[in-house]
């Protein structure tokens, strides 16, 4: 049915196949308008809108409706999660992971009378309270060893160096003189 009434149908209204033939006015009216609806509601149901952020992922756009969605709100630790790893900071995490939770890492004995230092190149150094502890330490270090492993991840500490407590140092103000040090009677 043409609405302008051409003969070669220009003028028609878009999807008229689906309107009532003898249709006029306002029932030809709600006829073209709930035709275009019902085409919209098919294409929505079909198509969803998104776009490409900077990182790959595609964004949805419009209302998330029930159920999970990838726009719902995460929690920190997730979110930090996926940061780490989409950075690569896996092995610096882990890194500092042993620095900052040494107790959890080794058992609280330990840790009491332990204390990271360095971490280079997969060796650590650590320092212990006493030399009775360095020297406790350094026959544990197969044992610490598979410990930190287990907790941060394996290649993370290959090599463990233990020292004792440092020295104090006797040296005092910017001239010295260089000598034995100090000795049984201080002069």
């Amino acid at each position: 049915m043409a609405v302008d009434g051409g003969p070669d149908g220009a003028g028609a209204a878009p999807g008229s196949g689906d309107l009532p033939d003898g249709a006029a006015g306002p029932e030809l009216a709600r006829a073209v308008l709930d035709a275009a609806k019902a085409r919209r509601q098919a294409a929505a149901g079909t198509r969803r809108r998104s776009a490409v952020r900077g990182d790959g992922e595609k964004r949805l756009r419009g209302y998330s409706g029930p159920g999970p969605d990838p726009r719902d709100p995460q929690p920190l630790g997730a979110v930090l999660d996926k940061l780490v790893k989409a950075r690569g900071w896996q092995q610096p995490a882990a890194e500092a992971t042993v620095f900052g939770a040494w107790e959890r890492v080794v058992g609280p004995e330990v840790a009491q009378h332990s204390r990271p230092v360095k971490l280079e190149d997969g060796e650590l150094t650590v320092e212990a309270r006493s030399t009775a502890w360095a020297t406790q330490l350094r026959l544990l270090a197969g044992s610490l060893l598979q410990q930190i492993g287990r907790e941060v991840g394996h290649n993370v500490v290959r090599k463990l160096h233990i020292h004792g407590p440092a020295a104090p140092s006797w040296s005092r103000g910017p001239r010295r003189v260089r000598g034995r040090g100090p000795r049984d009677t201080y002069g």
